[in-house]
């Protein structure tokens, strides 16, 4: 009788792992059961659905979570990076009843809409050169089509009054928006298509909704590829070039530095208009879109630019219109303004200094157990990206990663990628058997009270301590000690 293969193994420790979790979590799956009557799949928000179902959360307090079967779980996902402040900071806690004490749903200004907009645009926190005005919204979602929408307009009208001084004939309206292969700009703007989960029964990749503009798409990183594909388009069509600084979703990958200033140039040479989505960043650009954290834990999305082009919104002179219910919401300008003020840079320093620690101690266990890069290539190998997302340009092809001085190195099966407060742990597996060990570290990590993203996705908040960080490390040894040897094994097999 022939031994059984690495991937059976895997198949069946996973198969195990999901009977311990329905066994772990009867409440939440009969909330699941329970919501499917009337919302489909029982959903509401898609990256939230984690097969066989999701865990139903019914408390937040500091840096932990409680779930429906009283599980107490350490948050290492921190709503995406929108619960930067924990779940019940004080501060945050104190702007809400303040709010609530005065009442809500005005149907009018008031002062702190206006607070909110000059700390946002506060040169002296961001940098010179950021927002010069800004508008409100709800989401990153409306952010990011708002930016978008806003730079067709300007750039088409634009177009028209220079055509018009030197008697042209009207150009076209600009329609065309540059985004980049990876990236993420909400629920009506996105250019990757989500894999199904190891454990969905539907097999069929995850579709976009996006708005009906012309998207084109580029390889991130990648400016020849870039400088390649803007020179097919037509003369003035380009209204925009959309992008992150840093694939959040996309797995955080980091913006070369050199890449982005192949954009700027490329937007001055087009006369696009440059939009850095920085809803889970804060770079402070000229023209951008800002949200989740921002809001204090509200709902929030900013836009925003110079002052030239904001200026369309402005009543008594703008052209455009831009209403919105709760744009203004006194419960967000509140927590808003009082979140930033305790985001202070001494903080920030130190939750990313938290991040940067969590990446070493998690590099030296994976190297501990025979996952690393060798001494030689590891800044290197730090730098380029680390999973095999489609059109994402980086040095991860042997030859490139190793650069002239260095020799030749392969990714390990293991390997984690950051930036500042925010990793993502990746798999460096075949399609077919990266979800499932993914989906069997998550699982894991949920059993040692853990919270993370399904996808490996973490992003720290600023109640988490050096203890915190320690004992997820720690967890996650100790899903190499289990583990390790298999992840080895199904690597190994699948060369």
């Amino acid at each position: 009788m022939g031994s059984i293969s690495p991937v059976s193994e895997l198949d069946h420790e996973l198969s195990t792992a999901i009977d311990e979790y329905h066994r772990r979590n009867p409440k939440s799956y009969k909330v699941n059961q329970a919501a499917r009557e009337h919302l489909p799949g029982g959903n509401t928000r898609t990256v939230l659905h984690t097969p066989p179902f999701p865990l139903s959360i019914s408390k937040g307090s500091g840096s932990e979570l409680t779930t429906g079967d009283g599980h107490v779980l350490k948050d290492f996902l921190g709503e995406y990076s929108a619960a930067i402040y924990g779940h019940d900071h004080p501060t945050i806690k104190a702007a809400i009843h303040s709010a609530a004490e005065r009442g809500w749903n005005y149907g009018g200004q008031h002062e702190l809409e206006g607070k909110l907009a000059a700390t946002i645009c506060s040169q002296e926190r961001w940098g010179r050169g950021g927002m010069e005005m800004c508008r409100f919204v709800n989401s990153g979602t409306e952010a990011n089509l708002l930016a978008v929408t806003t730079a067709v307009a300007y750039t088409s009208d634009r177009d028209r009054q220079e055509a018009e001084a030197k008697a042209s004939p009207t150009p076209p309206k600009r329609n065309t928006i540059l985004i980049f292969a990876g990236g993420y700009h909400g629920s009506v703007i996105s250019s990757a298509n989500r894999a199904p989960s190891s454990s969905s029964t539907n097999t069929s990749p995850k579709l976009s909704l996006n708005i009906p503009y012309n998207f084109v798409i580029a390889p991130y990183n990648d400016i020849s590829a870039t400088e390649s594909l803007a020179s097919t388009l037509a003369p003035n069509t380009l209204a925009a070039i959309l992008v992150e600084p840093m694939l959040g979703s996309g797995g955080c990958f980091s913006a070369l530095p050199a890449f982005l200033r192949f954009l700027r140039h490329l937007a001055d040479s087009t006369g696009a208009l440059l939009i850095y989505d920085e809803v889970m960043t804060s770079l402070g650009s000229r023209h951008m879109d800002w949200g989740k954290f921002v809001g204090g834990g509200m709902s929030f999305g900013a836009f925003g630019g110079r002052k030239d082009i904001m200026s369309l919104f402005d009543p008594e002179g703008g052209r455009l219109e831009h209403p919105g219910t709760f744009n203004n919401n006194i419960f967000t300008m509140s927590t808003g303004l009082a979140g930033l003020g305790v985001l202070t840079p001494e903080v920030m320093a130190d939750l990313n200094g938290r991040g940067e620690s969590l990446r070493r101690q998690l590099e030296d266990v994976f190297s501990r157990h025979g996952f690393g890069f060798a001494n030689d290539t590891k800044d290197a190998a730090h730098t380029a990206a680390t999973d095999p997302v489609p059109g994402v340009h980086r040095p991860s092809t042997e030859a490139e990663l190793a650069g002239p001085k260095q020799t030749a190195v392969a990714l390990p099966p293991l390997t984690v990628r950051a930036r500042g407060s925010m990793l993502v742990i990746h798999f460096n597996l075949p399609s077919h058997l990266k979800p499932k060990f993914q989906n069997l570290f998550w699982l894991h990590m949920l059993s040692q009270g853990y919270w993370i993203a399904a996808r490996g996705f973490i992003t720290l908040s600023i109640v988490l301590t050096d203890e915190d960080v320690r004992g997820f490390v720690q967890a996650v040894d100790s899903f190499l000690e289990r583990y390790g040897a298999l992840l080895q094994r199904v690597r190994q097999e699948a060369r």
